[in-house]
């Protein structure tokens, strides 16, 4: 005869003791796409195109600004790579997703540069908001003079709010045995810091993630041998062509165009171009749109479009 007094009693047994075994069970390290928008998110403010209309009133919930998480199951502890202004839910779903509790604290925070959409998320972390304590921010030795010497950011270092650590060009930084980060600095609009891509490095995977860079052809590194190097490559893509921006000049902010990477690796075999997947998009770009041409044609030379969720081991 059914009881449902012992059916619920079971089920509490098996959320008590079973699942959190099970979450303990998982070991290694994964990355989690939090978002795949440029800087001033999508929709984008003052933007009255197709675009962005339609957003205003219905936003959709994956157009999240560029951030990756990083998850070590085996110290469960986190990490942040940028610090964007959507860090509240970020944080909250990398949280989640390492089944840690969604109110913990990353244990790290990368910066690539400073730039609105990649570090102003750190003020989630102040006094008026999380007030935290000692929370470790990467950053290299200009990102970490400007946070130090300009405000509200000084206040933060001032509080102990965070503790910055100043991290250099090439030198990896080992979380742990299994997990090695290493900054490689790129071209980009350099006015208040440098600019960093990092190469991330699991134990069976390795990445790379550069989210902005000028040109390809400014760095002094070949991305073709980088792409040989990694497994996987998360990279910048603000831009499909030079055709989105009606109002403003392609070299006041410059980015690799997606064809323009499409063309530069296109003689790479279909093993190599599977490891491309493109991400920071700018509001303007076709490739939010899967039934786009656009990101056909980019599904078409065996690339990707990276998306929110996005969950790979490393």
């Amino acid at each position: 005869m059914f009881n449902p007094i012992l059916l619920i009693l079971w089920l509490w047994f098996t959320q008590v003791f079973f699942l959190p075994n099970a979450l303990h069970q998982k070991k290694g390290v994964h990355f989690l796409v939090l978002g795949t928008a440029q800087d001033a998110g999508s929709p984008q403010i003052g933007c009255e195109k197709r675009c962005c209309k339609h957003l205003i009133q219905k936003p959709d919930p994956t157009r999240k600004i560029s951030s990756l998480g990083l998850i070590d199951y085996s110290s469960e502890k986190t990490f942040l790579i940028d610090a964007t202004p959507d860090i509240i839910t970020q944080n909250a779903r990398l949280q989640e997703k390492a089944g840690f509790g969604s109110d913990r604290k990353p244990d790290g925070i990368f910066l690539t540069h400073a730039h609105v959409g990649h570090y102003a998320g750190l003020m989630y972390l102040g006094k008026e908001s999380w007030n935290t304590q000692n929370v470790p921010v990467y950053a290299m030795p200009k990102m970490t003079q400007f946070l130090e010497n300009n405000g509200p950011w000084s206040l933060l270092v001032k509080l102990n709010n965070i503790r910055i650590n100043t991290i250099k060009e090439g030198q990896s930084i080992e979380l742990n045995k299994q997990l090695h980060i290493t900054p490689l600095l790129v071209p980009h609009r350099d006015e208040f810091s440098e600019t960093v891509g990092y190469l991330i490095e699991g134990p069976i995977k390795s990445m790379l993630y550069i989210p902005d860079i000028d040109k390809w052809e400014k760095w002094n590194h070949s991305l073709e041998k980088w792409i040989k190097q990694v497994d996987i490559a998360l990279l910048d893509a603000t831009f499909f062509d030079g055709k989105e921006l009606k109002n403003r000049e392609m070299k006041e902010v410059p980015h690799p165009c997606v064809v323009e990477t499409m063309e530069l690796l296109k003689g790479m075999s279909a093993e190599q171009r599977n490891k491309i997947w493109f991400t920071h998009l700018n509001h303007t770009n076709p490739l939010f749109n899967k039934k786009s041409n656009e990101y056909k044609s980019v599904e078409e030379v065996g690339m990707h479009v990276a998306f929110m969720e996005l969950f790979m081991e490393l």
